[in-house]
């Protein structure tokens, strides 16, 4: 599967505002050319916009010029959204279909909208021509509310290859379960990779755990085990760092130890040779 980086990568540089952390958005983000210099400068040739950079957003102007460079320095894009609505769906197939992008990645939910199973399974079941037309395949990213379980069940509802998982190996923490269940349920159905390592250590005074982000090949993620359990059902090609980095004491210095982690991650990624460029 091809290696590449997302928004994630650089959730703290994209300026994505985050509760509880005072001063934490730089004086000038990341935009989406940024990200393909950094693409280039790391020697990957993918790059993923997730829901903390809305492409929906991004002027008509904007998204000539990001298609037309992709295809001219040969980087391939993914977009994401989150709120699996019929509209905002279709609003990003046709946004997929226009950069080119072979995947599109959802987070069903979104503040305020936590739609049923069964309601999710009607939107795509609903959408799946217009998923067909564009050629896009759809990857629902296991996230904190629903079981993996649960995210099975829709997919298997749906009952189509142009509908998947978006595999992210640290959210499900969030819903209580190990990544050795989420990989065993859902690698069969995962069609995108989310590379995330994370630590998890006692605290001092022993009342509990902290987890956090880590450089990978430095936490707790066994990524040969998961790259190749998800790779021997063949049909998932693509996977992309995405980075929880613990902030410093101010953005700048956050900002900078983000990219450090990036080139760390991208150079021990690279040299497991379970990935092409």
């Amino acid at each position: 599967m091809q290696l590449g980086i997302s928004t994630f990568t650089y959730g703290w540089a994209v300026g994505t505002p985050k509760q509880g952390v005072a001063g934490n958005r730089p004086a000038t983000p990341f935009d989406e050319q940024r990200l393909l210099d950094r693409a280039n400068h790391l020697g990957v040739h993918l790059v993923q916009f997730g829901d903390n950079w809305p492409v929906h957003e991004l002027a008509n102007e904007q998204l000539t010029t990001l298609h037309n460079r992709a295809e001219r320095e040969g980087i391939r894009l993914e977009v994401g959204a989150r709120g699996l609505t019929e509209a905002h769906l279709h609003r990003y197939i046709t946004l997929a279909q226009r950069l080119h992008s072979r995947l599109l990645r959802f987070v069903i939910d979104a503040p305020g909208y936590e739609p049923s199973v069964d309601e999710v399974i009607a939107i795509l079941k609903a959408a799946l021509p217009t998923l067909q037309r564009a050629g896009v395949t759809l990857g629902l990213e296991n996230h904190d509310r629903l079981l993996a379980a649960e995210f099975r069940a829709i997919v298997e509802g749906v009952a189509s290859s142009q509908v998947g998982i978006c595999l992210d190996t640290a959210n499900s923490l969030g819903a209580g379960e190990g990544l050795a269940e989420v990989v065993r349920t859902l690698a069969p159905y995962t069609v995108n990779l989310h590379l995330k390592d994370v630590g998890i250590r006692r605290l001092p005074h022993l009342q509990g755990f902290q987890m956090d982000g880590r450089v990978a090949g430095q936490g707790m993620l066994n990524i040969y085990w998961v790259v190749e359990e998800v790779a021997r059902h063949g049909r998932c090609q693509t996977a992309v760092l995405e980075q929880w980095v613990p902030p410093e004491h101010d953005v700048l210095a956050t900002i900078a130890k983000e990219a450090a982690w990036a080139e760390e991650s991208l150079t021990y990624l690279k040299q497991t040779e379970l990935f092409f460029l």
